[in-house]
């Protein structure tokens, strides 16, 4: 006879998971911020002139990872939390830059995904002043989560 275990929480994983919502959040969380009007918090772009010039999220502010350290105060209310994002889940550009934000005292969190999984969800891209989007990528949606 297996005796009975009464499972316990574990407190480390809780800590771990709850820490990693308090500063990362997702494409589809951001887009519904944004689709409400007033998402409460600046977006972000921490990635080159070049890919800027390619496309970005309608609503975001570019502002180069290298940047930040001078630029930041300029561009950037103290008060209102940031979000940032750079190419995808294959670069730790957003990383970086919420890293010289939270340094700089910024409440900021991480979009996981990047402008890679926001296109791959089907949601709108600016280029060039006009908004464009790729139709969703059926591995990534609907999620559902």
């Amino acid at each position: 006879m297996t005796p009975s275990v009464d499972p316990q929480p574990d407190t480390g994983a809780i800590a771990f998971f709850a820490s990693r919502l308090s500063f990362q959040t997702d494409v589809a969380d951001v887009h519904t911020a944004f689709a409400g009007g007033d998402p409460g918090f600046a977006l972000v772009d921490s990635r080159s002139g070049a890919a800027w010039e390619q496309g970005r999220i309608p609503g975001a502010v570019h502002l180069p990872t290298a940047d930040i350290p001078a630029r930041a105060a300029t561009v950037l209310d103290p008060r209102l939390p940031v979000v940032t994002y750079c190419w995808g889940p294959g670069c730790n550009g957003a990383t970086r830059a919420a890293l010289a934000l939270a340094r700089l005292g910024y409440v900021v969190r991480e979009m996981l995904g990047g402008i890679e999984y926001w296109t791959r969800e089907g949601f709108p891209v600016e280029v060039a002043g006009a908004l464009t989007a790729s139709p969703p990528d059926p591995l990534t949606t609907p999620c559902g989560c």
